[in-house]
Protein backbone atom coordinates (compact mmCIF):
# COMPACT_ATOMS: atom_id res chain seq x y z
CA UNK A 1 0.00 0.00 0.00
CA UNK A 2 1.87 3.65 -0.79
CA UNK A 3 1.51 5.62 1.32
CA UNK A 4 -1.45 7.66 -0.21
CA UNK A 5 -3.59 4.96 0.32
CA UNK A 6 -2.23 4.35 3.75
CA UNK A 7 -3.59 7.75 5.05
CA UNK A 8 -6.94 7.43 2.88
CA UNK A 9 -7.51 4.23 5.36
CA UNK A 10 -8.29 6.18 7.68
CA UNK A 11 -10.94 9.55 7.16
CA UNK A 12 -12.11 11.82 9.81
CA UNK A 13 -14.06 14.81 9.58
CA UNK A 14 -12.45 17.69 11.60
CA UNK A 15 -13.42 17.70 15.16
CA UNK A 16 -14.06 22.07 15.52
CA UNK A 17 -13.98 23.00 11.91
CA UNK A 18 -14.32 26.89 12.85
CA UNK A 19 -11.29 26.51 15.75
CA UNK A 20 -9.12 29.16 14.15
CA UNK A 21 -5.67 27.31 13.25
CA UNK A 22 -2.35 29.55 12.51
CA UNK A 23 0.33 25.94 11.30
CA UNK A 24 3.35 27.61 12.06
CA UNK A 25 5.82 24.58 11.06
CA UNK A 26 5.76 23.48 7.38
CA UNK A 27 7.94 22.88 4.46
CA UNK A 28 7.86 23.20 0.86
CA UNK A 29 10.10 21.52 -1.80
CA UNK A 30 10.31 19.94 -5.57
CA UNK A 31 12.87 16.95 -4.61
CA UNK A 32 12.71 14.24 -6.87
CA UNK A 33 11.66 11.97 -3.99
CA UNK A 34 8.31 14.27 -3.95
CA UNK A 35 6.92 17.17 -4.42
CA UNK A 36 5.15 19.70 -2.13
CA UNK A 37 3.94 22.74 -3.03
CA UNK A 38 1.16 25.08 -2.94
CA UNK A 39 -1.64 22.73 -3.83
CA UNK A 40 -0.36 20.21 -2.04
CA UNK A 41 0.06 22.32 1.54
CA UNK A 42 -3.74 23.87 0.25
CA UNK A 43 -5.51 20.26 0.22
CA UNK A 44 -4.06 19.33 3.71
CA UNK A 45 -4.63 22.69 5.38
CA UNK A 46 -7.85 22.52 3.59
CA UNK A 47 -9.45 19.09 4.22
CA UNK A 48 -11.63 20.36 7.04
CA UNK A 49 -9.84 22.98 9.95
CA UNK A 50 -10.27 26.13 10.05
CA UNK A 51 -6.21 26.85 9.22
CA UNK A 52 -6.42 30.81 8.20
CA UNK A 53 -2.06 31.11 7.94
CA UNK A 54 1.09 29.50 7.96
CA UNK A 55 4.61 29.87 8.76
CA UNK A 56 7.37 27.99 6.01
CA UNK A 57 10.58 26.47 7.85
CA UNK A 58 13.76 26.17 5.67
CA UNK A 59 14.11 22.05 4.56
CA UNK A 60 17.01 23.39 1.85
CA UNK A 61 15.24 23.66 -0.81
CA UNK A 62 15.81 25.72 -4.08
CA UNK A 63 19.05 26.76 -3.29
CA UNK A 64 21.07 28.97 -5.91
CA UNK A 65 22.85 27.18 -7.79
CA UNK A 66 25.73 29.91 -8.58
CA UNK A 67 27.00 32.80 -6.58
CA UNK A 68 29.18 32.43 -2.93
CA UNK A 69 28.46 29.70 -1.15
CA UNK A 70 27.17 31.54 2.06
CA UNK A 71 24.04 33.28 -0.04
CA UNK A 72 22.77 30.34 -1.74
CA UNK A 73 20.17 29.60 0.73
CA UNK A 74 18.57 33.04 -0.26
CA UNK A 75 17.25 31.36 -3.31
CA UNK A 76 15.37 28.88 -1.54
CA UNK A 77 13.24 32.37 1.03
CA UNK A 78 12.91 34.00 -2.69
CA UNK A 79 10.97 30.75 -3.90
CA UNK A 80 8.96 30.13 -0.89
CA UNK A 81 7.93 34.01 -1.37
CA UNK A 82 6.55 33.28 -4.79
CA UNK A 83 4.43 30.52 -3.02
CA UNK A 84 3.54 33.06 -0.73
CA UNK A 85 2.07 35.70 -3.14
CA UNK A 86 0.38 32.73 -5.04
CA UNK A 87 -1.20 31.94 -1.31
CA UNK A 88 -2.65 35.46 -1.10
CA UNK A 89 -4.14 34.94 -4.94
CA UNK A 90 -5.79 31.97 -3.78
CA UNK A 91 -8.62 30.13 -1.91
CA UNK A 92 -6.53 28.59 1.29
CA UNK A 93 -4.24 29.22 3.37
CA UNK A 94 -2.13 32.14 3.14
CA UNK A 95 1.79 31.35 4.33
CA UNK A 96 2.63 34.69 6.10
CA UNK A 97 5.60 34.47 7.06
CA UNK A 98 9.13 32.54 6.35
CA UNK A 99 12.05 31.20 8.19
CA UNK A 100 15.32 30.54 6.61
CA UNK A 101 18.65 29.01 6.81
CA UNK A 102 21.95 30.81 7.56
CA UNK A 103 24.90 29.81 8.64
CA UNK A 104 25.77 31.67 12.16
CA UNK A 105 29.00 29.76 12.68
CA UNK A 106 29.57 33.18 10.24
CA UNK A 107 29.24 35.53 13.13
CA UNK A 108 28.91 38.95 12.85
CA UNK A 109 29.48 38.52 9.22
CA UNK A 110 26.42 36.40 8.74
CA UNK A 111 24.38 40.08 8.63
CA UNK A 112 24.66 40.51 5.08
CA UNK A 113 23.13 37.12 4.36
CA UNK A 114 20.46 38.37 6.92
CA UNK A 115 19.85 41.21 5.25
CA UNK A 116 19.58 39.62 1.47
CA UNK A 117 16.63 37.18 2.92
CA UNK A 118 14.64 39.77 4.39
CA UNK A 119 15.05 41.73 0.83
CA UNK A 120 13.93 38.47 -0.68
CA UNK A 121 11.35 37.92 1.38
CA UNK A 122 8.79 40.32 0.17
CA UNK A 123 8.31 41.47 3.94
CA UNK A 124 7.58 37.91 4.69
CA UNK A 125 11.64 36.91 6.43
CA UNK A 126 10.78 36.15 9.67
CA UNK A 127 14.27 34.62 10.83
CA UNK A 128 16.54 31.43 10.57
CA UNK A 129 16.74 27.69 11.70
CA UNK A 130 20.23 26.22 11.61
CA UNK A 131 19.84 22.91 13.15
CA UNK A 132 21.96 21.06 15.63
CA UNK A 133 20.31 17.99 15.92
CA UNK A 134 23.10 15.86 15.98
CA UNK A 135 23.66 12.18 18.73
CA UNK A 136 26.66 10.00 19.06
CA UNK A 137 25.08 7.36 18.16
CA UNK A 138 25.36 6.15 14.49
CA UNK A 139 21.48 4.51 14.12
CA UNK A 140 20.57 8.39 14.50
CA UNK A 141 20.95 10.52 11.34
CA UNK A 142 22.18 14.24 12.00
CA UNK A 143 20.59 17.32 10.67
CA UNK A 144 21.25 18.02 7.27
CA UNK A 145 23.07 21.11 7.82
CA UNK A 146 25.90 18.64 8.88
CA UNK A 147 26.19 20.16 12.93
CA UNK A 148 29.78 19.29 14.95
CA UNK A 149 28.31 17.84 18.34
CA UNK A 150 28.20 21.17 20.64
CA UNK A 151 27.75 23.70 18.09
CA UNK A 152 25.60 25.87 20.67
CA UNK A 153 28.57 26.11 22.57
CA UNK A 154 30.70 27.64 19.56
CA UNK A 155 31.62 31.23 20.58
CA UNK A 156 31.59 32.09 16.60
CA UNK A 157 28.05 30.69 16.49
CA UNK A 158 27.10 32.55 19.49
CA UNK A 159 28.20 35.53 17.71
CA UNK A 160 25.88 34.94 14.94
CA UNK A 161 22.98 34.16 17.08
CA UNK A 162 23.10 37.52 18.88
CA UNK A 163 23.48 38.99 15.12
CA UNK A 164 20.43 37.54 14.52
CA UNK A 165 18.66 38.57 17.63
CA UNK A 166 20.30 42.27 16.66
CA UNK A 167 18.66 42.61 13.98
CA UNK A 168 14.90 41.50 15.24
CA UNK A 169 15.03 38.19 13.36
CA UNK A 170 14.13 34.93 15.59
CA UNK A 171 16.08 31.37 16.08
CA UNK A 172 13.72 27.91 15.42
CA UNK A 173 15.79 25.41 16.98
CA UNK A 174 15.55 21.88 15.73
CA UNK A 175 17.98 19.27 17.79
CA UNK A 176 17.61 16.11 19.72
CA UNK A 177 16.44 16.07 23.83
CA UNK A 178 19.93 14.88 25.18
CA UNK A 179 21.14 18.26 23.48
CA UNK A 180 17.97 20.85 24.96
CA UNK A 181 20.78 21.62 28.04
CA UNK A 182 22.92 22.92 25.45
CA UNK A 183 20.07 25.26 24.28
CA UNK A 184 19.37 26.30 27.86
CA UNK A 185 22.87 27.25 28.18
CA UNK A 186 22.73 29.40 24.77
CA UNK A 187 19.57 31.32 25.88
CA UNK A 188 21.09 32.20 29.37
CA UNK A 189 24.07 33.59 27.40
CA UNK A 190 22.76 35.27 24.92
CA UNK A 191 19.01 35.76 26.17
CA UNK A 192 18.30 38.99 22.94
CA UNK A 193 17.52 36.54 20.48
CA UNK A 194 13.57 35.01 20.62
CA UNK A 195 13.52 31.43 19.95
CA UNK A 196 11.50 28.62 19.83
CA UNK A 197 12.18 25.47 19.71
CA UNK A 198 10.86 22.95 17.21
CA UNK A 199 8.85 19.57 17.81
CA UNK A 200 8.49 19.16 21.54
CA UNK A 201 12.79 19.08 21.66
CA UNK A 202 13.16 16.24 19.88
CA UNK A 203 12.25 12.86 21.72
CA UNK A 204 14.06 9.94 19.92
CA UNK A 205 12.37 6.57 20.40
CA UNK A 206 15.03 4.78 17.86
CA UNK A 207 18.38 3.38 17.92
CA UNK A 208 19.47 3.19 21.74
CA UNK A 209 16.80 5.53 22.65
CA UNK A 210 14.18 2.90 21.48
CA UNK A 211 11.41 1.60 24.19
CA UNK A 212 13.15 3.79 26.77
CA UNK A 213 10.39 6.54 26.80
CA UNK A 214 10.60 7.13 30.19
CA UNK A 215 14.07 7.42 30.46
CA UNK A 216 13.90 9.79 27.94
CA UNK A 217 11.19 11.97 29.66
CA UNK A 218 13.33 11.83 32.53
CA UNK A 219 16.40 13.92 30.65
CA UNK A 220 14.04 15.93 28.30
CA UNK A 221 11.14 17.44 30.91
CA UNK A 222 13.85 18.84 33.80
CA UNK A 223 15.49 20.95 30.73
CA UNK A 224 12.67 21.55 29.21
CA UNK A 225 11.50 22.91 32.61
CA UNK A 226 15.09 24.96 32.67
CA UNK A 227 14.14 26.40 29.73
CA UNK A 228 11.38 28.14 30.53
CA UNK A 229 12.40 29.88 32.95
CA UNK A 230 13.76 31.98 30.10
CA UNK A 231 11.10 34.59 28.45
CA UNK A 232 12.41 34.69 24.86
CA UNK A 233 11.89 30.65 24.17
CA UNK A 234 8.54 29.08 22.91
CA UNK A 235 8.23 25.71 21.94
CA UNK A 236 6.06 24.05 18.96
CA UNK A 237 4.15 21.44 20.02
CA UNK A 238 4.00 19.00 16.96
CA UNK A 239 6.69 16.32 15.15
CA UNK A 240 4.68 13.91 16.19
CA UNK A 241 3.95 11.98 13.36
CA UNK A 242 8.15 11.64 13.02
CA UNK A 243 9.39 8.17 12.79
CA UNK A 244 12.30 8.92 15.08
CA UNK A 245 10.10 9.55 17.66
CA UNK A 246 9.41 6.05 17.47
CA UNK A 247 6.02 5.42 18.89
CA UNK A 248 5.02 3.42 15.26
CA UNK A 249 2.64 5.22 13.77
CA UNK A 250 4.12 4.72 10.31
CA UNK A 251 4.44 0.75 11.08
CA UNK A 252 0.63 0.60 11.65
CA UNK A 253 -1.30 -1.38 8.75
CA UNK A 254 -4.29 1.38 8.55
CA UNK A 255 -3.26 5.20 9.22
CA UNK A 256 -4.19 5.84 12.79
CA UNK A 257 -6.80 7.62 14.35
CA UNK A 258 -6.75 11.09 16.04
CA UNK A 259 -7.65 9.06 19.12
CA UNK A 260 -4.85 7.11 18.89
CA UNK A 261 -2.48 9.47 17.86
CA UNK A 262 -4.24 12.01 21.18
CA UNK A 263 -3.41 8.58 23.37
CA UNK A 264 0.28 8.18 22.75
CA UNK A 265 1.58 12.11 22.73
CA UNK A 266 -1.31 13.86 25.45
CA UNK A 267 1.17 13.10 28.34
CA UNK A 268 3.78 15.05 26.81
CA UNK A 269 2.18 17.57 25.32
CA UNK A 270 0.44 18.72 28.48
CA UNK A 271 3.81 18.81 30.01
CA UNK A 272 5.07 21.31 27.74
CA UNK A 273 1.79 23.31 27.78
CA UNK A 274 1.89 22.96 31.65
CA UNK A 275 5.42 23.99 31.85
CA UNK A 276 6.07 26.97 29.26
CA UNK A 277 2.00 27.68 29.61
CA UNK A 278 -0.25 28.10 26.53
CA UNK A 279 1.00 31.58 25.35
CA UNK A 280 4.39 30.15 24.85
CA UNK A 281 3.42 27.32 22.73
CA UNK A 282 1.62 26.57 19.48
CA UNK A 283 0.66 23.51 17.78
CA UNK A 284 2.73 22.77 14.78
CA UNK A 285 2.28 20.07 11.47
CA UNK A 286 5.39 20.16 10.12
CA UNK A 287 3.78 19.02 7.55
CA UNK A 288 4.74 16.73 5.32
CA UNK A 289 7.29 15.46 7.14
CA UNK A 290 4.53 14.18 10.16
CA UNK A 291 2.71 12.80 6.95
CA UNK A 292 4.50 9.70 7.20
CA UNK A 293 2.41 9.18 10.34
CA UNK A 294 -0.98 10.45 9.92
CA UNK A 295 -2.96 13.06 8.24
CA UNK A 296 -3.45 16.65 8.58
CA UNK A 297 -6.96 16.65 9.65
CA UNK A 298 -6.27 13.76 12.17
CA UNK A 299 -3.26 15.38 12.97
CA UNK A 300 -5.48 18.39 14.55
CA UNK A 301 -8.09 16.40 15.46
CA UNK A 302 -5.84 14.56 18.12
CA UNK A 303 -4.57 18.45 19.31
CA UNK A 304 -8.30 18.95 19.75
CA UNK A 305 -8.87 16.04 21.77
CA UNK A 306 -5.70 16.91 23.98
CA UNK A 307 -6.98 20.25 24.25
CA UNK A 308 -10.87 18.95 25.20
CA UNK A 309 -8.87 16.20 27.81
CA UNK A 310 -7.18 18.79 29.46
CA UNK A 311 -9.96 21.88 29.78
CA UNK A 312 -8.29 24.43 28.56
CA UNK A 313 -10.23 27.80 28.39
CA UNK A 314 -11.40 28.84 24.78
CA UNK A 315 -8.71 32.20 25.48
CA UNK A 316 -5.98 29.43 26.04
CA UNK A 317 -6.80 27.30 23.17
CA UNK A 318 -6.80 30.72 20.99
CA UNK A 319 -3.04 31.02 22.38
CA UNK A 320 -2.00 27.44 21.50
CA UNK A 321 -4.26 26.84 17.73
CA UNK A 322 -3.03 30.26 16.60
CA UNK A 323 -1.86 33.51 19.33
CA UNK A 324 1.04 32.34 20.59
CA UNK A 325 2.40 31.80 16.40
CA UNK A 326 1.11 35.18 14.98
CA UNK A 327 3.18 37.21 17.91
CA UNK A 328 6.00 34.75 17.74
CA UNK A 329 6.15 35.12 14.04
CA UNK A 330 4.94 38.97 14.12
CA UNK A 331 1.76 37.57 11.80
CA UNK A 332 -0.57 40.30 10.89
CA UNK A 333 -4.60 39.13 10.28
CA UNK A 334 -5.44 38.57 6.58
Amino acid sequence: MDKSDWLLSTVEEAIDPLEEIVDPHHHLWDFPTGTYLLPELHMDTGAGHNVVQTVFVECAAEYRNEGPEHLRPVGEVEFVRQQAELSVDTDGAEIAAIVGFADLTRGNAVEDVLAAQDAGGGGRFRGIRHANAWDGSDQIRESHTKPPPGLLSHDNFREGFAKLGEMGFSFDAWMFHPQVEELVDLVAAVPGTPVVLDHLGGPLGIGPYAGARDEVRSILRPALEALAEHEQVMVKVGGIGMSIYGVGLNRLPAAPTSEHVADLWSEDIRHCVETFGPERCMFESNFPVDKQGCSYTVLFNAFQRIADEAGWSASERAELFSGSARRFYHLGFR
